[in-house]
């Protein structure tokens, strides 16, 4: 169970920020609209918000989801924070802009040291056990340092390499954890024997989007214009809260990405 999470408002520089994808430029309005309702969304899962102010030095900096992993002391398991060393040289200040808030709710903190890099959006949590994203933002180095980090509180993981991976930037990119022994998958990753043992949801072809979903409390929000996934996990007894993130999928950016949910 998830009860905080923190966000960052996005730029009037968002545009200005890292994508891999032609998309187009994007909304700076429709941006902070769609921003709003996300977090009208994570209050309607019970979530108290952490919301900080815009910071024009990191036109990505409305990822928060990069810069910190969080095990929250609800976790049957150890609980802290560990931060993250980005593997894109102009988002590695977003790390210190966020540590100072860290501390207010986490007395303790580890770090990723180089050579090793991590990005959040690589790691995904799927109860005790973490999937790390090996990709070209999180190296083999940051991803040992984690899983180290990570063992030392009762965690198992394993590394997933998607370097190899057409249409992904991050392994939440194409899969995601939403309870129940589920996993969300795209084709692509589907095969990988990390994911024996779970069910997997599989995402249809022409909405890989979708495949990043978060499960927060009760519901699971997905992102809109996706029907043929949505009424699959309609399907399967899930609450769903749908999601409008057309300006951020411009941008590199799913529903992860915009909040630290703890």
């Amino acid at each position: 169970m998830f009860s905080k999470a923190i966000t960052r408002k996005p730029g009037a520089n968002y545009a200005d920020g890292l994508t891999t994808v032609d998309l187009g430029m994007p909304d700076f309005n429709k941006t902070l609209a769609e921003h709003d309702n996300y977090l009208v969304a994570l209050r309607q899962c019970g979530l108290s918000l952490h919301e900080l102010p815009a910071d024009l030095r990191f036109p990505d900096g409305t990822f928060v989801e990069d810069t910190a992993i969080l095990l929250p002391e609800s976790s049957q398991l150890g609980h802290g924070a560990i931060v993250s060393r980005p593997g894109a040289q102009s988002r590695v200040g977003e790390v210190s802009a966020m540590e100072q808030t860290l501390h207010e709710f986490f007395p303790e903190l580890g770090y990723i040291s180089a050579p090793g890099t991590m990005d959040g959006g690589d790691i995904c949590e799927a109860g005790s056990h973490f999937f790390i994203g090996i990709s070209l933002r999180t190296n083999e180095e940051g991803g040992r340092q984690l899983a180290e980090w990570l063992a030392s509180k009762g965690y198992t993981s394993s590394f997933v390499d998607i370097r190899q991976t057409a249409g992904i930037l991050h392994l939440k990119s194409g899969i995601s954890y939403i309870g129940d022994n589920r996993l969300v998958v795209i084709d692509s990753l589907a095969d990988h024997p990390s994911f024996q043992g779970f069910e997997l949801v599989r995402v249809a072809a022409g909405e890989e989007y979708a495949a990043n979903c978060i499960r927060v409390n009760d519901y699971v929000l997905i992102a809109a214009g996706f029907p043929r996934f949505e009424a699959s996990l309609r399907a399967l007894g899930y609450q769903l809260i749908v999601v409008d993130m057309s300006e951020f999928q411009k941008m590199d950016g799913g529903l992860s990405c915009l909040s630290l949910r703890f």
